[in-house]
């Protein structure tokens, strides 16, 4: 270990691989309020953040926990229910009179059609302006669910007994997979519709 009176110790949170603190330096001197986006196993949670000098104060916040407000029947931790969190965050954040946010994904991996960008694409949706590249975004079939969709068909031919088991808690809330791209078009309209 260092010794004598210059040695400093960083940030705890800096040892820990945490926070980078000059991307946060970065993001904060947009001045824009930041679109904070993380993900557990099970839900994905947005927050639209502003930088003050006693701490952050969040102005709006969604998860895909709030889905079943609005009829979400579907697992949580996918793809379409992210999109539809960051859509709902969107039309919060709007509704409140930001109109205009800059992404922090602090250490995530950005990788095409991933939960963290498919929750930046519903924000985007829903009319919130965000800098972004076109090309990381995923597509709107991976979205809406095709690929779960298609998965499911596929897979209730082949062999229905690990159908069943992978898909038992939609089959739980009475959502077969394969509509759920019609589940999900009609969640959005009504997040759509009621969130002011």
């Amino acid at each position: 270990m260092a010794k004598g009176t210059i040695y400093r110790v960083t940030f705890r949170r800096r040892r820990e691989g945490r926070t980078d603190y000059r991307l946060r330096k970065r993001l904060i001197s947009s001045r824009l309020p930041r679109l904070v986006i993380r993900r557990s196993l099970k839900h994905t949670y947005l927050q639209v953040v502003e930088a003050r000098i006693e701490g952050d104060r969040v102005l709006v916040s969604a998860s895909t926990a709030e889905l079943k407000k609005y009829g979400w029947k579907g697992g949580t931790g996918n793809i379409p229910a992210a999109y539809l969190a960051g859509f709902m965050v969107g039309k919060k954040a709007l509704a409140h009179g930001i109109n205009k946010a800059i992404v922090d994904i602090n250490g995530y991996a950005v990788t095409k059609s991933n939960r963290i960008l498919s929750a930046m694409k519903g924000a985007v949706d829903s009319g919130l302006d965000i800098p972004h590249g076109e090309a990381v975004l995923p597509d709107e079939d991976r979205t809406r669910g095709s690929m779960i969709a298609e998965f499911a068909s596929a897979l209730k031919t082949e062999d229905p007994a690990k159908y069943q088991r992978i898909f038992s808690c939609y089959l739980n809330n009475a959502l077969p997979p394969e509509n759920i791209v019609e589940h999900f078009e009609s969640v959005r309209a009504a997040i759509e519709k009621e969130v002011k």
